[in-house]
């Protein structure tokens, strides 16, 4: 969620930070604000305490892509551990269940295909979502019985890394929105006749930011409000990847920043919204400048949200 802070510099982009483990990521969005004394950022994707990666930290007028990020596609590695199963699907709760039943290398990966696509799955107890008002979390911490419902999530793959030993596999995923490695470990536990929990989890990217780019808080906090900092700054766009680009004279991009639907008559311009179709977003550009995130209507744009850049 993007906060507005009362005080502090108006700065625009993104940040692809590199969360550490034992951290939130409402911390770890607290340590970007003290440390570039930005006014407005939030996160766009929470990414549990014990894990550690990727976490894109949107500042400024970026907070109003977020939602483009929290939506697209994200990858894990993670280590399923056999044997036991806790009450948090992870290796920071007890231990509920035990097996003396260990996986081979073959029935592991005849259990994969069933978990690539659009699946069934059962949240864990141990989420931030809802019940009754209630997050789930502290109804479990509460000792209280949490039932979630079954919900729909896309597993793009399921991949085998390997087997330190016969206790442990370690994966890596490429998941939609909403899905939980944490369920994941423990279904695939189950669908290899055993029980299990994860740990070491690490997400390696999320939509266009990835682990091979992202920085660390220290090294942040190293460069600090100096002019080194900002190469570091990702511009607004980076959260559109796949969004098309519509050039706008000066004319038109002010109409737009007023709020007005500008309509479009260039020919180039025309089929190109047209093949984003009507109620297809674009992304207006004047020059170089962002101007608004538009959604087509017919011949038209219409603006959603306007960058004030």
């Amino acid at each position: 969620m993007a906060r507005r802070g009362r005080k502090g510099r108006p700065i625009n982009g993104w940040i692809n930070v590199d969360k550490p483990v034992g951290m939130t990521s409402a911390a770890c969005v607290n340590a970007v604000r003290r440390t570039l004394d930005a006014a407005k950022l939030g996160h766009a994707g929470t990414l549990d305490p014990a894990a550690s990666g990727v976490l894109p930290i949107a500042l400024g007028e970026a907070t109003k892509t977020m939602p483009f990020v929290v939506d697209t596609h994200k990858q894990y590695v993670f280590t399923v551990n056999w044997g036991e199963r806790r009450d948090t699907d992870d290796d920071q709760g007890r231990v509920i269940e035990t097996s003396d039943h260990r996986p081979s290398e073959a029935d592991i990966k005849a259990a994969l295909p069933a978990f690539i696509g659009e699946i069934s799955q059962v949240p864990p107890a141990y989420s931030a979502i809802k019940v009754d008002g209630a997050r789930a979390y502290a109804l479990a911490r509460a000792g209280e019985a949490v039932e979630l419902a079954a919900r729909q999530i896309s597993i793009l793959s399921f991949e085998l890394l390997d087997m330190p030993d016969r206790d442990r596999a370690r994966f890596a995923v490429k998941s939609g929105k909403g899905a939980y490695m944490r369920g994941l470990a423990r279904d695939i536990a189950v669908a290899v006749g055993t029980c299990g929990h994860l740990s070491d989890l690490r997400r390696s990217s999320v939509g266009p930011f990835s682990e091979t780019t992202a920085i660390s808080l220290e090294k942040l906090e190293e460069l600090g409000h100096s002019a080194a900092v900002f190469p570091t700054l990702l511009p607004i766009e980076t959260a559109l990847d796949g969004i098309p680009a519509l050039a706008l004279s000066v004319k038109e991009a002010a109409q737009l920043r007023n709020g007005q639907a500008v309509p479009v008559m260039r020919p180039h311009d025309r089929e190109q919204i047209e093949a984003v179709g009507d109620e297809g977003i674009v992304l207006a550009v004047e020059a170089t400048t962002p101007v608004a995130l538009a959604r087509v209507d017919g011949i038209q744009i219409r603006p959603v949200r306007v960058l004030n850049l």
